[in-house]
């Protein structure tokens, strides 16, 4: 700790706030808040031994810190919560998936509202439902609701449309809109079927499965088969959206619920989202951040910047399913923000804790689930790729790996692809087409020589590994052109697609991997993406030819001036239906040039 350090440590107050490290580059690597701040920044720089690694290592990258003082802890957990979302700091836990949730808005001031999904909630005066499961989840939701309720879905203005008198769309006659727009629905008609969306949103959905059952029966009595059967849809979609929201009997408790867990290197908190006695949503959140600090501090980290983002909801209830650091003062904060009491508690017993613990496995089976589709990937990958380098013999494992393949059709538009695995994966920033000068006239090795040459001769980062489709004469090719250039040390091979068999340099004999090999899927998945991407240009490419065939027999149009007109007209009737002056206005036409083309397509008239 230099001079500077120790006055300014020496100056700081006894009262409570909020500090700021930052490094030599006078960057925010920490935020942090205090009781007492002189205490709290001096415990920084005295003796390391009781520090964790990540203190240690933080510490040492203090070139300066400053202090911001306030009234009262709370004002000093919101004011922390700002700087972590404001400046995102290297040594502080960081909340990765800052999304914000959907929510359903209803503006029950207008006449006709719709059902809108909203990521923000705006005091705007209108309802907010929600936060909701992320994902699909939320539009098959809303799909439900307007399958059980013919509200409008349309964004068109209602009053506007009555003046004119227009009909209602074909929504309205499959009976999914109540056309609002035709007039053929009042305002208090209206709003009956939105108090009974809204109810359904929120999970109470007790009274209408017996009220569409009873109806249902009564139609099937009266022989009404056709309104039987939609009432039975609904009452299934009903029924759906009802699985969805799971009923946890809990006397209509509004909470959100969190549980915090690790496994290996990943830490993670899983959050139910409780309605009025229903978990009606739930959401992971990966955390980031030194594995060193205790789970404790995760959660209070977890919860300072969740409820510190615009337009996250505050329940009445916050359950934990384990203590958190600083809890009553988090607890204090929440309450200032929401204005009225909310209750951190850690339960022990009862529904409550079923809940916590309902979080809590869910949390352990889930980073489980990610671990092992992390190991799958790396096996698909890395560890692919490592296998592989010992099958071929390499010195070491490459980390870029370029694939080539040629495309024609009966030797015309002949072009060829290279792509890109990157530590086992695509790097599709790296894929090149080319398009063959020589007249190749279908000749394969041809079109594969003039693709490697131009390829290794120019500039650039060069392969670690070379792979041809195809098979020994193809490996042939690129091993003279690898000699030719001088880089004899790429690593080259070739996989024969009939009986996926890989090539070597000097051996006769080919490798034979076994089917289910990850190291042959991973070199398939290599040669499928060059099939792939060449196919593509070659097809566009032949698109295009068929197109400027057209226009060969019209004097004074060339390449160029093919290629504008399509770039101006994009297809072959546009062109056809431009006036005079519409194609002599195209960039490189003339106005003799644009009357032949004019006269071209009106001949016969």
């Amino acid at each position: 700790m230099n001079t500077v350090l120790e006055d300014k440590i020496a100056l700081l107050p006894e009262k409570p706030g909020v500090y700021k490290m930052l490094d030599d580059t006078g960057t925010v690597i920490y935020v942090g808040k205090a009781k007492v701040l002189k205490n709290r920044v001096r415990q920084y720089f005295q003796s390391s031994k009781n520090h964790s690694p990540k203190v240690r290592a933080m510490v040492s990258h203090i070139a300066d810190f400053e202090t911001i003082e306030v009234h009262s802890e709370v004002e000093a957990l919101s004011l922390e919560s700002n700087l972590i979302k404001e400046f995102m700091p290297k040594y502080n836990i960081l909340l990765k998936d800052d999304k914000h949730f959907p929510y359903f808005r209803i503006d029950l001031r207008q006449d006709f509202p719709r059902i809108e999904i909203v990521r923000r909630v705006k005091p705007d005066g209108a309802t907010y439902l929600g936060p909701y499961i992320v994902g699909p989840s939320v539009q098959e939701e809303l799909r439900l609701v307007y399958d059980l309720f013919p509200l409008r879905h349309c964004k068109k203005n209602i009053a506007a449309m009555q003046a004119r008198g227009e009909r209602p769309c074909l929504l309205h006659h499959l009976g999914k809109c109540c056309a609002p727009c035709s007039g053929s629905v009042s305002r208090g008609e209206y709003h009956a079927y939105l108090k009974e969306a809204v109810r359904l949103l929120n999970g109470k959905s007790g009274e209408l499965i017996p009220y569409l059952t009873q109806k249902m029966q009564e139609a099937s009595d009266a022989l009404d088969f056709e309104r039987a059967a939609l009432l039975r849809d609904k009452l299934k979609a009903t029924l759906a959206l009802r699985e969805k929201q799971a009923a946890i009997n809990a006397n209509d408790l509004s909470a959100d619920v969190f549980a915090v867990d690790s496994l290996n290197d990943a830490r993670m908190v899983f959050s139910l989202f409780v309605r009025d006695g229903k978990v009606i949503g739930t959401h992971a959140f990966p955390l980031e951040g030194d594995g060193d600090d205790a789970p404790e501090e995760w959660l209070h980290a977890f919860l300072l910047q969740y409820y510190g983002q615009d337009g996250i909801e505050i329940p009445p209830n916050i359950l934990l399913a384990r203590e958190c650091t600083d809890l009553i003062g988090i607890q204090d904060w929440l309450s200032g923000k929401r204005r009225r009491r909310v209750c951190i508690a850690v339960p022990q017993r009862g529904v409550k804790h079923q809940l916590t613990d309902m979080a809590k496995k869910n949390c352990a089976a889930l980073l489980a689930k990610n671990d092992r589709i992390r190991v799958r990937e790396w096996e698909r990958g890395e560890g692919a790729l490592a296998e592989l380098s010992a099958i071929l013999g390499l010195d070491e494992i490459p980390s870029r790996m370029e694939c080539f393949d040629n495309s024609h059709l009966m030797g015309t538009n002949t072009v060829a692809s290279m792509v890109v695995f990157r530590d086992g994966k695509p790097d599709k920033t790296a894929y090149r087409h080319f398009r063959i000068r020589s007249d190749a006239g279908g000749d394969d090795l041809l079109a594969m020589r003039e693709v490697l040459t131009r390829r290794l001769s120019g500039d650039g980062e060069l392969p670690d590994l070379l792979v041809l489709d195809g098979g020994k004469t193809q490996l042939s090719i690129g091993v003279e052109v690898l000699s030719e250039l001088n880089l004899s040390h790429i690593p080259v091979c070739a996989l024969a697609e009939s009986d996926e068999l890989i090539y070597l340099p000097e051996s006769d004999d080919p490798i034979v991997l076994p089917r289910n090999s990850a190291p042959l899927h991973l070199i398939e998945r290599l040669r499928d993406e060059a099939h792939r991407f060449a196919i593509s240009y070659h097809r566009n490419l032949r698109s295009k030819s068929a197109l400027y065939s057209l226009l060969d027999g019209i004097d004074g149009v060339g390449d160029k001036r093919k290629r504008a007109l399509f770039d101006a007209f994009l297809t072959v009737e546009q062109i056809k239906a431009a006036s005079v002056e519409d194609l002599a206005a195209v960039k490189g036409m003339t106005l003799p040039c644009a009357q032949s083309v004019y006269d071209y397509f009106h001949k016969e008239a």
